[in-house]
C-alpha cells in the first residue's frame, strides 16, 4: 500500500463526499466524545436526534457532570447499551472534578477516563486536537483489511495489531482527523460489508484484495456464537393507593444495571413471580394466570420473558432502589426498550405473545 497515495485520495475524497453529520460541525471534543460513544454499535440515523437532545440538554462537561443518572439515563432510554451512557457520565464527572472541565488534549489523561478506549481516545485527540492519533472500528476494519488483504480473522491478536499499524501509518500526515473521518466514512458508505461500490472507490488502484478478486470475502468475520436463551419473569405491578403506578425497581446487573424496570426473576411461572416481588421488597396480589410472554434479542441472550400482573402492591420500609411510578413520569428515568414491551403487554386485555 502507498500511504502518501493512498492518505492523498481519502482526504481529497472526503472532502467533496463526506455527509454532512451535527458532530462534524464542531472540534469540541466533549461533543465529539459524545458522539462516538453513541455510535458504537449504532446506526448514525438513530444516533442524530439523540445527540442533538442530549448535547442541548448537556452543553458542557459541566452541566452533563451535576445531572443526576437519571436525568441522563431517561435521555438516553432507547439507544440501548446502557453501560455506554454510565461510562460518558463517569467520565465526564472525572472531566471536571480533575481536569477543570476540560477533556484533556494528553492520550494518556484521556485513556485514564473511565469508558475511553483506544478508539474512542484516537477519535477525540484527531478530530478535536488534530493530533496524529489512529483508530479502528469496524468500518476502519473491513477498509484497511481489503485494503491490504488481511486474511485472518478479526479479533485475533495478530489481526487487531496490523489494522492498528496500518491504521497508524496512515494517519500520520496532514488533517489526522480528516484522515480518520474518511476511513469511516469510505467504510460506511462504499467500502459496505456487502456488495461495496468499488467502481466509485478512490482507494480502488491500491486495494490488493479488489486486485485478487476476493473483496467480498474480507474482512474474515470473528467466530459468532448463538445467544444464550434466558428465561425470566417480571411483574408489572399496580400500587395500591394509585392504580395507575407501577413499582420499578432500578437494576443493578451489568445488564440493565442503574435502568429502572419491572420486579424481575430468572426462572419460570408463578413462584419465580412470587421471588421477583419478594426480591423488590413488594407485598402485591399475583393474578392466577400470566399475563403473556416477551422474547427480546441482546447481542449475547436471547430472553424470554413471562409478563406477570399483580395488584396492592406496597413498598416495604427502608428498601432502596424501589419506586412507585407513573406512565407520565417514565421519560424522566432510564427505561430500556424491554420493559416498554413487558409494559405493553401488560396492558393488552387478550394477554400477547410479542
Amino acid at each position: 500500500m502507498d500511504t502518501a497515495r493512498v492518505r492523498a485520495a481519502l482526504l481529497d475524497w472526503y472532502d467533496v463526499s463526506a455527509r454532512d453529520l451535527p458532530w462534524r460541525r464542531t472540534r469540541d471534543p466533549y461533543a465529539i466524545w459524545v458522539s462516538e460513544v453513541m455510535l458504537q454499535q449504532t446506526r448514525v440515523e438513530t444516533v442524530i436526534p439523540y445527540f442533538t437532545r442530549f448535547l442541548a440538554r448537556f452543553p458542557t462537561p459541566a452541566v452533563l457532570a451535576a445531572a443526576s443518572e437519571d436525568e441522563v439515563l431517561g435521555l438516553w432510554s432507547g439507544l440501548g447499551y446502557y453501560r455506554r451512557a454510565r461510562l460518558l457520565h463517569a467520565g465526564v464527572r472525572e472531566v471536571v472534578a480533575r481536569h477543570g472541565g476540560r477533556v484533556p488534549e494528553d492520550a494518556e489523561e484521556r485513556r485514564a477516563l473511565p469508558g475511553i478506549g483506544a478508539y474512542t481516545c484516537g477519535a477525540i485527540g484527531s478530530i478535536a486536537f488534530d493530533r496524529e492519533e489512529p483508530l479502528v472500528d469496524g468500518n476502519v476494519a473491513r477498509v484497511l483489511a481489503r485494503l491490504t488483504r488481511l486474511e485472518t480473522p478479526l479479533g485475533q491478536r495478530d489481526t487487531e495489531r496490523a489494522l492498528w499499524a496500518h491504521a497508524d501509518a496512515l494517519v500520520r500526515g496532514a488533517r489526522p482527523g480528516a484522515l480518520n473521518q474518511a476511513l469511516m466514512e469510505l467504510g460506511a458508505t462504499v467500502c459496505t460489508p456487502q456488495k461495496p461500490a468499488c467502481a466509485t472507490c478512490p482507494v480502488r488502484a491500491d486495494c490488493v484484495a479488489r486486485a485478487a478478486g476476493v473483496e467480498t470475502e474480507l474482512p474474515i468475520p470473528r467466530e459468532k456464537k448463538g445467544p444464550t436463551p434466558v428465561r425470566l419473569v417480571a411483574v408489572a405491578a399496580r400500587t395500591a393507593d394509585d392504580a395507575a403506578a407501577r413499582v420499578f425497581v432500578r437494576g443493578r446487573e451489568a445488564l440493565f444495571g442503574g435502568l429502572h424496570g419491572l420486579p424481575m426473576q430468572e426462572g419460570e411461572g408463578r413462584e419465580a413471580a412470587k421471588k421477583a416481588l419478594a426480591a423488590a421488597g413488594v407485598t402485591a396480589r399475583l393474578e392466577r394466570a400470566k399475563a403473556g410472554e416477551v422474547v427480546h434479542v441482546l447481542t449475547h441472550r436471547r430472553l424470554f420473558v413471562e409478563v406477570w400482573r399483580a395488584t396492592g402492591a406496597r413498598l416495604r420500609e427502608g428498601v432502596e432502589d424501589a419506586r412507585a411510578l407513573r406512565p407520565d413520569a417514565l421519560a424522566a428515568v432510564g427505561v430500556s426498550t424491554l420493559t416498554k414491551k413487558l409494559l405493553a403487554c401488560a396492558d393488552d386485555p387478550q394477554g400477547a405473545l410479542f
